[in-house]
């Protein structure tokens, strides 16, 4: 008998488990017939290509960089806190391999700055007040045009959050 039980309660789980992808499977998708319509004269004058749908010519690509970014808040030779960030890349959708590829550039130049904005105090206090963030934000950009050029038109810092130690 216990050699039977586990066999019956893996059955049980397999015959479960198909039990549920059957029953929860989406329903089938219907094939969408296409419908042609014939153009009048006034459509004809102003026929424009739209190319993708939703995308616009100076539509931006967006390069997130891999990792976070942790900074040490130093106050009398002892660190007292640790700034976790995460940065974002506003370019063209051009150059995003671009930015990817001069990746590690930017992160030593990245975490340069923010060393530097942690040195000066700019995470000590209320660290996210527009001035602030405004401020390293726009060090952050200098950087990036600095490696990569003036592709880059901003940088969102998507996520930051201090931890006191």
């Amino acid at each position: 008998m216990s050699k039977i039980l586990p066999i019956l309660m893996l059955l049980i789980g397999l015959g479960a488990g198909v039990g549920a992808g059957l029953a929860l499977r989406p329903p089938p998708v219907e094939p969408e017939v296409a419908v042609e319509e014939q153009p009048d004269e006034t459509d004809a004058e102003e026929e424009v290509d739209l190319g993708t749908p939703g995308a616009t010519p100076e539509e931006p690509g967006y390069v997130k960089m891999n990792n976070q970014f942790i900074v040490p808040v130093i106050e009398k030779d002892k660190v007292v806190s640790l700034v976790v960030l995460s940065i974002t890349l506003e370019t063209d959708v051009a150059s995003t391999e671009d930015v990817y590829s001069r990746e590690p550039k930017l992160r030593d130049a990245f975490l340069q700055d923010l060393f530097d904005h942690a040195y000066l105090g700019g995470f000590s206090g209320v660290y996210t007040s527009s001035n602030m963030m405004d401020t390293l934000r726009a060090s952050l950009l200098r950087s990036s045009r600095r490696i990569v050029g003036e592709t880059v038109t901003k940088v969102l810092i998507t996520d930051i959050v201090r931890q006191d130690l």
